[in-house]
């Protein structure tokens, strides 16, 4: 599992905009970043789990099979704009 830290974006500002993550992995106490389409190829076809932390907790993030996919949070399975609140780089 992976907590991503804050996002990168390109050409607006919305979810389908994000086009790299920063991530932390508390196991082993890597952090490195990853493009969009690194991240949902993980999150689909890896098995990979990422989250986002907020003052409540912390949220799943899915992907957004769109074309292109792309990343989102859900919480109680209702989309959130919990990736968008991350600060940016």
């Amino acid at each position: 599992m992976v907590y991503i830290t804050e996002v990168h974006m390109s050409g607006g500002s919305s979810h389908e905009h994000i086009a790299e993550v920063r991530w932390y992995e508390p196991s082993s106490g890597k952090d490195d970043r990853s493009s969009r389409s690194e991240m949902v190829d993980w999150i689909l076809n890896k098995g990979g789990d990422a989250r986002v932390k907020d003052y409540r907790g912390e949220v799943q993030v899915k992907v957004v099979r769109a074309n292109p996919p792309y990343l989102r949070t859900y919480a109680d399975n209702r989309p959130t704009d919990n990736l968008l609140s991350l600060p940016r780089y």
